[in-house]
């Protein structure tokens, strides 16, 4: 007979099942070799064909037949000159070239701290070849721990840093988690963004940052029931797409988003130089 505590693991075990599935899609963030700002004038850029450029409003592409390039949407052949246009921290996964189908390499363009970019997602990058899983810790029941969010009369844009120091980023913070971890006497909140079905992400520092785990984790909750609970379960804290790049702009955590304790759960660092 199955018991709670087994449900529990087992519900973690096909969740940890999914997250590494998701992280191992093609062109996904394993595959991430570059970024790049898009100057002002016509010029190549590293591991791309082409001529970019951008004024500022829209991103400019310029590519002969021989360069390779195709639309990723439709396939079509790029020759001649391109423009598109993004509003900030939007992305477009633009153009496609390399390797037999001649989609190997996918260039994203970017819009980042209102600046245009291009990050390259190459198929081959021995960090997605070489992908095993993220390592975690064990399981800890008692981590998944009963919060009571508490709304802002209205949500609160904080500004925040990013992993890239060129962009800046914003946390809409709708409220606050509140919650006792086991064996601590005090009471911890945390500021959480909500999402379109109302459920809630929470971007935390703790004690183990830069020793077992990475810079900062984040956590989602499911929404909140009718009197504000919800289960806050640090063994679905997982790391940011940083955390398996350089070329990420994750957002950092608001300054009061830190925990005096080391949360031994949910996802370890992830070792960016794979062996061989």
């Amino acid at each position: 007979m199955s018991t709670p505590e087994n449900a529990q693991l087992e519900r973690w075990l096909r969740f940890r099942n999914s997250r590494n599935t998701a992280l191992a899609k093609e062109h996904g963030w394993l595959t991430l070799t570059s970024l790049q700002w898009l100057p002002a004038e016509p010029s190549p850029l590293e591991l791309v064909p082409g001529l970019w450029s951008t004024d500022g409003t829209k991103a400019v592409l310029t590519a002969a037949a021989a360069d390779g390039l195709t639309l990723v949407e439709t396939g079509e052949p790029v020759e001649g000159t391109l423009t598109a246009s993004l509003a900030n921290e939007e992305s477009l996964m633009w153009v496609a070239f390399g390797g037999e189908d001649g989609r190997r390499v996918v260039v994203e363009l970017a819009v980042r701290g209102d600046r245009y970019a291009i990050r390259t997602r190459d198929s081959r990058s021995p960090v997605f070849t070489e992908f095993e899983g993220v390592p975690t810790f064990d399981y800890r029941p008692e981590l998944a721990v009963l919060a009571r969010f508490e709304r802002y009369p209205e949500p609160v844009d904080v500004p925040i840093g990013t992993a890239n120091p060129l962009v800046d980023g914003v946390h809409r913070s709708a409220g606050e988690l509140v919650f006792r971890l086991p064996g601590i006497d005090h009471e911890y909140r945390l500021q959480a963004e909500e999402g379109k079905l109302g459920a809630l992400t929470v971007t935390f520092h703790d004690k183990t940052n830069g020793e077992t785990t990475d810079d900062w984790r984040k956590v989602e909750t499911g929404r909140p029931r009718p009197d504000g609970t919800v289960v806050l379960d640090f063994n679905r804290a997982i790391n940011y797409p940083s955390a398996f790049t350089p070329y990420g702009t994750c957002a950092m955590p608001v300054r009061n988003n830190s925990l005096d304790v080391e949360i031994e759960a949910g996802e370890k660092a992830f070792d960016i130089q794979p062996a061989g």
